[in-house]
């Protein structure tokens, strides 16, 4: 006799086991309706489980995250269904949801074509509408390996045979005959996905991500519990493509990249010039708040990563060099062991803390090839880091001010829209549970304490502490996860950094990890997609462009732009012998906020006609006026 309680705490008596087609019936018509599946005692089921016991149920609908997810994960089963109704002796392989959507992948010896996919689509949508029932069947795992191989799916009988012994195989039929290897849980029917779905693009992709391993077909596709959200979605989409850092960066002529050095940044002029901006105002910022600025070598012998702990956890990741001596180093894939050397040099008192120990570290990661992309995913970039050796009661107040201060960075560069992710002990960890309790404790507090929104990721904080993770939201509304912050009562120790307590006594600090931006490169690809190339003035990495009308203004633009250039305004003069419409097209391409045009009637007036990016209205200073709104433009934002 089972006692439901739901999630608004109301209690619902049954005299036997109840499925969740019963429940939600039992509560209201309408929920009935939009009900998709169940969660029940924290567990995912299908609305055909029945409930044995007293538990607590939430119905989830198209509103949670979790109804859209299976309302993907059921899409991405009746793409891979559709697949094989038309093209038979295609081998399914796997189809997972990620953001915003699913894919498969599939084993087929021709490549599918853009024609292909609105085969699919328009089968997808026949199956929808025949609404085929959903049935779950938990399957032998000898049963189940034999049953697809003879079916010749091979990949589904690896899949089956990685699987541990003890874990339960279920396998969802879709209709009468289709069928696939899933955890589940699934939607009662095909006609609960809707029609709000779309197939995006193919790409290949490696059968378990093994580049040893044969090159399968990957199709992606989205799924949207309206037509509305999902058209809104494709437009981001669109929007997201004419933002794409990668073009804009070449169309404003700021870095590219070569195969001689994958995922390594060539910095242009005008990209340098974005660069080190960034970093004068961060620079500035930092300084303002009690950071002191220190820089330690990119080579390290292996022996600080062994006793960091680094080389067990991340040394896959590290490129590496033997000398002569048969010495091994680690070119630097973080800061925080050098960075510990430097406390580590001189007796540090209690007085002397909280030290605050800011770095522009230049850092390298061995990633996948496949996974680069652009400045946003890259094997050699410039961590934004500080440390914060502190005391153990001090850790609360200074997880605030951290968290104040890049909160303050982000809106300054026009991002209003902020999340925090507080994420605890991963299984695989360093040091004892009695000093992850107070790192946990400590950075909690601090969070709660901002009154900001947060989420928890349960066990995934860093090896060695807890962490705060810093989310963006962009112009188009998408999330970028980019400053960090993390407690560590484990590294300090290991690396044998003490201060002189109040006592006389030696104590080991604690240490805070914190990045503001986590990568500058892939700040400045996020900046670049939020304002699509148009930044903000004191940011841009050309301000100003003189255009002559005439080689007969040559003389004058010359003077204009050295009156600014002298005022500290990054300009250029464009003497090219091209027609001036020309010029303007150009330029405006290459964003660049002002363009100053020059002519006989400018010259003879000892004025400057402007044309702001982004506006068809021109307006016309004096040198000396402009120059003074200029200024007030350039000012770093540290208000």
């Amino acid at each position: 006799m089972p006692n439901i309680q739901l999630l608004d705490g109301k209690k619902i008596s049954f005299q036997k086991s109840i499925s969740g087609f019963e429940l939600t019936k039992k509560i209201s018509k309408s929920l009935e309706k939009s009900a998709l599946i169940m969660e029940v005692n924290g567990k995912l089921r299908d609305l055909s489980y029945n409930i044995l016991e007293d538990s607590k149920v939430k119905i989830i609908t198209s509103k949670d995250q979790e109804g859209l997810d299976v309302l993907r994960h059921d899409a991405a089963h009746i793409m891979a269904m559709a697949v094989q109704e038309i093209f038979p002796g295609t081998q399914v392989t796997i189809g997972p949801v990620i953001e915003n959507g699913f894919y498969y992948d599939f084993a087929r010896k021709e490549p599918f074509t853009s024609e292909d996919l609105k085969k699919i689509e328009k089968k997808m949508s026949e199956i929808i509408d025949r609404d085929v029932k959903t049935r779950r069947e938990v399957w032998e795992r000898e049963r189940a390996i034999n049953h697809f191989n003879q079916i010749g799916e091979k990949y589904k009988a690896e899949i089956i045979e990685s699987i541990p012994e003890n874990e339960e195989l279920s396998v969802y039929h879709h209709g009468d005959t289709w069928h696939d290897l899933c955890r589940g849980p699934h939607l009662a029917s095909s006609g609960k996905i809707g029609k709000a779905f779309k197939l995006t693009k193919v790409s290949g992709a490696y059968w378990r991500g093994d580049s040893n391993n044969e090159m399968l077909q990957r199709i992606y596709g989205t799924c949207w519990s309206s037509k509305k959200d999902l058209d809104e979605y494709l437009n981001r989409l669109e929007e997201a493509e004419k933002r794409d850092h990668r073009k804009l960066g070449k169309e404003m002529d700021l870095f590219h990249f070569r195969e001689e050095s994958p995922g390594s940044v060539f910095w242009h002029e005008k990209g340098w010039n974005l660069f080190q901006r960034l970093i004068d105002y961060m620079r500035t910022k930092q300084r303002l708040a009690g950071y002191k600025e220190i820089n330690t070598p990119e080579l390290l012998d292996k022996t600080l990563w062994e006793k960091s702990g680094h080389w067990e956890k991340f040394g896959e990741h590290m490129f590496t060099s033997e000398t002569p001596d048969e010495k091994v180093f680690a070119v630097k894939p973080m800061n925080c062991p050098g960075c510990v050397q430097i406390f580590n040099q001189g007796l540090k008192s209690y007085r002397d803390l909280p030290l605050k120990l800011s770095e522009f570290g230049k850092v390298h990661r061995y990633e996948p090839s496949g996974a680069l992309h652009g400045l946003l995913r890259v094997r050699a970039f410039t961590q934004d880091d500080a440390h914060i050796f502190c005391s153990e009661d001090q850790i609360t107040q200074e997880c605030l001010t951290v968290t104040n201060l890049i909160i303050d960075i982000y809106k300054s560069l026009g991002f209003k829209n902020i999340i925090l992710k507080y994420s605890d002990r991963p299984e695989k960890r360093v040091g004892d549970d009695k000093v992850w309790d107070k790192s946990e404790n400590a950075l909690l507090t601090a969070i709660k304490k901002s009154k900001l929104k947060y989420t928890v990721n349960k066990g995934e904080g860093a090896f060695y502490g807890p962490k705060i993770e810093f989310v963006l939201r962009d112009a188009i509304g998408r999330d970028w996860q980019c400053g960090t912050l993390q407690v560590d009562l484990n590294l300090p120790g290991r690396l044998g950094a003490t201060f002189v307590d109040k006592d006389g006594g030696k104590k080991v600090p604690v240490m805070l990890h914190r990045a503001l931006f986590g990568s500058l490169e892939r700040f400045i690809g996020i900046l670049i997609e939020h304002y699509a190339g148009k930044l903000p003035f004191w940011l841009s990495p050309i301000q100003a462009m003189v255009l002559p009308i005439s080689e007969d203004n040559n003389k004058y633009a010359k003077k204009v732009f050295e009156d600014l250039f002298k005022e500290g305004i990054k300009c250029e003069v464009d003497l090219k012998n091209q027609k001036i419409n020309y010029k303007i097209r150009e330029h405006s391409l290459a964003k660049v906020p002002y363009l100053l045009i020059c002519g006989k009637k400018e010259e003879k007036n000892k004025t400057i006609t402007i044309r702001k990016l982004g506006s068809e209205k021109q307006e016309t200073l004096k040198t000396n006026a402009l120059i003074k709104n200029m200024l007030s433009l350039n000012k770093l934002p540290l208000n």
